[in-house]
């Protein structure tokens, strides 16, 4: 599977930006995504993971009530809309795909990664 992020950008804080992850492939359905995040001088971190069917959802504390990840198979395409932004969630977003869900994830455990989006949000 083929994947590809964007909607980054630069916002101020305490909007909102949505991000959409577009994916290749019949069988899109049968992988889980993930959100993870990479800030200037810091490690990838995760962020968001939702299952095949979109039925299970898993999310990082910093994220908690102010991020949503989705899906739309039928689309093929994934989304996190974030809410409530401060300027440390400013980092590159990449999404990435599994073929299985994992909750409390880790980088090791996708195998399939896109490019990154940035958002930069300003104080």
């Amino acid at each position: 599977v083929q994947l590809q992020a964007f909607g980054g950008g630069l916002v101020q804080a305490g909007g909102s930006l949505r991000l959409s992850c577009a994916a290749s492939g019949r069988t899109f359905s049968s992988y889980a995504v993930g959100w993870f995040r990479q800030a200037p001088g810091k490690e990838r971190e995760f962020v968001a993971a939702i299952s095949g069917s979109g039925g299970v959802t898993y999310y990082a504390d910093s994220v908690k009530g102010r991020f949503t990840i989705s899906r739309d198979n039928a689309k093929n395409t994934v989304y996190l809309q974030m809410n409530s932004l401060k300027p440390e969630d400013t980092a590159v977003h990449y999404c990435a795909a599994a073929t299985r869900f994992y909750s409390n994830p880790t980088e090791s455990d996708y195998h399939y990664w896109g490019q990154g989006t940035l958002v930069t949000v300003s104080s």
